[in-house]
């Protein structure tokens, strides 16, 4: 675990300052390093969508152990075996989906901690230096560790207020195509009254004491959602920020088209919506 990173990043929050990161979906560890190098926050590396599998995530864990960005896993599920899984391989914390409830939360809490104040198992993995270090990382590591829940359902709209006084939570993330697939808006970023809703419950977060985080949809977006209170703020999704410079490129030489579902050709080049699900960000 990277103490002196989740130390900086906390400080930065409190300060009121944003703390701006990457969303990693693509198995090279080349792209976490690549945001090292430039020094972002955070990166948080996703273990829900896509098909990175554990040998290639501790690969992207170890490109950051000895920086300043914060390395985060998103996991599948709300599960103690990946929990404790993402941890003891050195995740700084776990990003949970599809949280809809206090008990989740809690729950979720609970499996990221060592006892007595949790249930997470001791292992002697890299968190623990393979064992020789554990005494110090079991020491720290309940301070430290981030659980990040991702609100992304209209049913967890009733429990914000009560999961907002769930101790050992710093920040919350929102998913808008998600929450608006519930909401009866399937496929739109944030359908009809949806962003409305999603900064209504940002409000109520923050009032708490609490951070919010959200993917920007592009880089007007950065700015706008720093005006509208997000302190967390993703800069894009590896594969949609790739997407774009490849478009902007055939652009400038009259080759631009689209991608369609099951990769057939499109031609002509049609109108692309300006959405993350066109820009390639997973946060849904």
């Amino acid at each position: 675990m990277n103490t002196l990173a989740v130390r900086k990043l906390r400080e930065t929050l409190a300060a009121g300052a944003a703390v701006y990161g990457l969303w990693v979906t693509l198995e090279s560890a080349s792209v976490t390093e690549m945001a090292v190098a430039l020094g972002l926050d955070w990166v948080v590396i996703d273990a829900e969508h896509g098909h990175l599998d554990w040998k290639e995530i501790v690969a992207h864990l170890r490109t950051a152990v000895r920086s300043e960005t914060v390395a985060l896993v998103r996991i599948a599920e709300l599960d103690r075996g990946l929990i404790k899984r993402a941890l003891d391989i050195g995740a700084d914390g776990v990003v949970v989906p599809w949280m809809e409830t206090e008990d989740q939360l809690r729950q979720a809490v609970a499996f990221a901690r060592y006892p007595p104040e949790g249930c997470r198992g001791l292992g002697a993995e890299r968190a623990t230096g393979w064992g020789e270090c554990l005494a110090e990382h079991t020491i720290e590591a309940n301070d430290h560790v981030l659980v990040v829940p991702i609100i992304e359902s209209v049913r967890a709209v009733a429990a914000v207020p009560q999961m907002c006084q769930v101790e050992g939570v710093d920040i919350v993330f929102f998913g808008p195509a998600d929450f608006s697939a519930t909401a009866g808006f399937r496929g739109q970023w944030e359908g009809p009254g949806v962003a409305r809703q999603l900064l209504a419950l940002k409000d109520t977060i923050r009032q708490a004491g609490k951070h919010c985080g959200v993917v920007a949809t592009g880089t007007a977006n950065l700015a706008e959602r720093f005006e509208q209170g997000f302190r967390v703020i993703a800069l894009g999704i590896d594969g949609g920020l790739l997407l774009r410079s490849i478009h902007a490129s055939l652009a400038a030489v009259g080759r631009d088209r689209g991608i369609r579902s099951g990769f057939r050709v499109e031609e002509p080049m049609r109108p692309r919506p300006e959405t993350p699900g066109a820009t390639g960000e997973a946060v849904r």
